[in-house]
């Protein structure tokens, strides 16, 4: 038998917006946002909550079926510590003491937005391609073409190309990763900046379920988004 796993990673620090991942969002603490959806997705045998901070394991635990694996050792409580790093770090304990890890979905608690049915089609695109990596992305908010680096005399020549200059509208789409679902087959952990590859598909999400709360400014604007999708 083989285990198809979900991992959020929740680090206890955060600089920009301190506490961020057990602050209370539309009344909820942000972490339980992601744990509670992927328990309700039914697609993981385990979702399993990766953190060096015993007050997020114990709010995350609140919700019956969160595997909780002890905090982090040293090396990977610190701000230097990767996803990659962390999701190898879950994938050994679990097959050291379970079984042999099939497909892992890395959900991040910044991204409280993204609902159990979100996760459920990301996983129904994953089998269907056959694929190693689904990757959700969105939209971007403004168009690419409108930006540029900008010297330090703020000097405007050339910044926008002339090709650029059309309607919004009219210019070509472009796509960001919108760090809400990773599915990785289980060759790629341990090197997962290598899951961009021609079995690599992207799951596309709306830009009102995108938010990735990163300072206050994005707690604020998910908080009204949720506020507006729940009325």
């Amino acid at each position: 038998m083989s285990l198809n796993i979900a991992i959020i990673p929740a680090r206890g620090g955060s600089k920009r917006l301190p506490g961020k991942n057990i602050k209370p969002l539309a009344g909820k603490p942000l972490i339980r946002w992601t744990t509670q959806a992927a328990l309700a997705s039914g697609e993981f045998d385990m979702v399993i909550v990766s953190t060096d901070s015993q007050a997020i394991a114990d709010i995350a635990m609140q919700d019956a079926g969160v595997t909780f694996p002890g905090l982090r050792p040293a090396e990977l409580a610190g701000d230097t510590a990767t996803t990659n790093d962390v999701v190898s770090h879950v994938v050994q304990w679990v097959e050291r003491n379970y079984a042999k890890v099939d497909m892992a979905a890395i959900l991040q608690p910044t991204s409280p937005l993204r609902t159990a049915r979100h996760i459920q089609e990301a996983v129904a695109l994953y089998q269907n391609k056959k694929a190693t990596a689904v990757v959700s992305i969105c939209e971007l908010d403004h168009p690419v073409q409108y930006c540029n680096r900008l010297p330090k005399d703020h000097c405007l020549n050339g910044f926008i190309t002339p090709s650029s200059h059309k309607r919004s509208q009219d210019l070509e789409p472009f796509y960001r990763l919108n760090g809400a679902i990773y599915l990785v087959d289980r060759k790629h952990v341990g090197d997962l900046s290598g899951i961009y590859c021609e079995d690599s598909y992207a799951y596309l999400m709306d830009k009102k379920s995108s938010v990735d709360i990163d300072d206050e400014f994005d707690f604020l604007l998910a908080e009204v988004i949720e506020h507006h999708i729940s009325k």
